[in-house]
């Protein structure tokens, strides 16, 4: 009972902590020359993979850490670093370099989490590698890393005790998520960090950027997804599968999809509820304002035809077998009942009647 109390408590100070962690996008502006170049670099940056899409390869079944990442004990050291968001989480090293992000705890999020990286990619779009582990043996975790590791922060401790971290001893992690980021180097200028979804009207095909239908299929599918927690931090702009910034065509990508399905990380009732299209039928008008946040950083926008033709395409692909083994990989209860609100949503982007012309962007 003592450490069932002193882990509320800790939790509960860790919380408390983290009110100067996440700050959103409010950071400070960085200087304007590098800026320009951050923003040059997002008007010639692509939505989807160089890969073409294949159906015949679509698996939601294998890991796509495998021969990494052990689904069933992974072990790694724990390496100290700045806490963000509120999911406790923690760094890990492999042996060699390799840093692995591992999420704990009760939490929808997990799951989510591994569902929807893992369809992002099927789909061909950007997407982080997630594994379900059942067990991670940390040495030289602290108790409670998230939150203590919060604490330490405020109270200006975290440097003592780290060169004090004894690695000798570990810790257990069971049913938890390990993250790999999607190989390359992000394009992070200052304290900024990503993309906001107002920014992909920048995109200039004639530049060599993603196309119109391109750019709309990615705001489709967030759409389908619920990506409502769409801060720039949540995305990312990364030179795929290069060690160096300075590449010709970015990757525009979704980051953080731990609450996805939703908007409450797994929330069947809201996800099924909630249609893909806003208002008037007839139109292809899409919009966040129903979810938290107002919809974020993801204004109110009409999807082009050819943007609805190219994820309807791929999503046609779908077999209910596939969806079951997307849901089930992930860890979710009652398969039966998310396969059914999956393929309702499929439908209400394949089976609707084609979008009419419009403007690029709706107010």
């Amino acid at each position: 009972m003592k450490r069932t109390l002193f882990s509320v408590a800790l939790v509960g100070l860790g919380v408390a902590a983290l009110g100067g962690f996440e700050n959103g996008d409010g950071v400070p502006q960085p200087p304007a020359g590098e800026w320009a170049q951050r923003n040059e670099s997002l008007m010639r940056a692509k939505v989807l993979l160089d890969e073409p899409f294949d159906p015949a390869s679509i698996d939601f079944v294998s890991d796509p850490n495998q021969g990494v990442v052990d689904p069933t004990l992974t072990v790694c050291k724990y390496k100290p670093d700045e806490v963000s968001g509120t999911t406790p989480k923690f760094d890990c090293e492999l042996t060699g370099t390799e840093k692995i992000k591992v999420k704990y705890g009760w939490t929808k999020e997990i799951p989510s989490e591994i569902a929807a990286t893992r369809l992002l990619a099927e789909l061909g779009f950007g997407a982080d590698r997630v594994s379900r582990v059942a067990k991670v043996r940390c040495y030289g975790c602290p108790f409670q890393p998230f939150h203590s590791r919060a604490l330490l922060e405020l109270l200006n401790l975290d440097g003592y005790v780290d060169s004090r971290r004894d690695y000798s001893s570990y810790r257990d992690f069971e049913d938890v998520s390990v993250e790999r980021n999607l190989d390359g180097e992000p394009i992070e200028v200052g304290p900024e960090r990503g993309w906001s979804f107002y920014e992909l009207d920048t995109i200039d095909a004639s530049r060599g950027g993603a196309t119109r239908a391109e750019v709309d299929a990615l705001r489709l599918m967030a759409i389908f997804l619920h990506h409502w927690d769409n801060k720039s931090s949540n995305q990312r702009l990364t030179c795929a599968n290069a060690k160096t910034a300075d590449c010709k065509h970015p990757l525009a990508m979704i980051q953080d999809v731990g609450s996805e399905f939703g908007p409450k990380k797994a929330d069947i009732e809201n996800w099924r509820s909630k249609p893909v299209w806003h208002g008037d039928t007839t139109r292809c008008l899409v919009s966040m304002k129903g979810l938290p946040y107002n919809g974020g950083t993801f204004k109110d926008v009409e999807i082009s035809e050819s943007g609805r033709q190219l994820l309807a395409e791929r999503l046609r692909h779908l077999s209910p077998a596939h969806v079951e083994a997307l849901f089930t990989s992930a860890g979710f209860d009652d398969v039966p009942e998310w396969t059914a609100a999956f393929q309702h949503r499929v439908r209400q982007i394949v089976d609707r009647p084609a979008c009419p012309a419009t403007k690029k962007t709706s107010s």
